[in-house]
Order: C-alpha cells, then structure tokens, then sequence
C-alpha cells in the first residue's frame, strides 16, 4: 500500500522532470512546501537517491514496449517445432 508521502513524492519528482529540471531532494521538498503537503524530512533525498543516474522520461516512455514481441516470439518457436494446439 502506498502512502500519501510517497505518491507526493513520486509526483514532485514527475514534475520536475516534465520541466527538465534536476531531481534534487531540495527541488521535491520546495513542490512539496508549495502544495502543502507535509511529509517526513527523509523522504524527498531518499526519491532523489533513488532516482539519480536514471533517465526518468525514457523509463516513463519505454514501459511495455517490448513485452508483447517477447509473447509472440514464444508462440512462433511452439508453431515451428509443430506443437501447435490444434496438431
């Protein structure tokens, strides 16, 4: 179950990234002040953390893709060894 704490945080850090700017604990913590939202002082450097080194709008823009070729692949290589469901 997710907290309210954590969902503001995940939003703030979307927000910052939507306007290019660097997810920093200070930046989540200033969103955060601004919506008066109150959480603990450990969260906003702990998504800060979490989030350094990772291209957020490419994670936000790659989810799925990929899955369903990976399905049909597996449904291909049965078709071929002529395992088929209907043989």
């Amino acid at each position: 179950m997710t907290s309210n704490a954590e969902l503001a945080c995940v939003y703030s850090a979307l927000i910052l990234v939507d306007d290019d700017i660097a997810v920093t604990g200070e930046k989540i913590q200033i969103i955060l002040k601004a919506a008066i939202v109150d959480v603990e002082p450990y969260w906003p450097s702990l998504f800060a953390k979490a989030l350094e080194g990772i291209n957020v709008r490419e994670l936000i823009t790659n989810i799925g893709s990929g899955v369903g070729s990976e399905k049909k692949k597996e449904e291909e290589s049965d078709d071929d060894m002529g395992l088929g469901l209907f043989d």
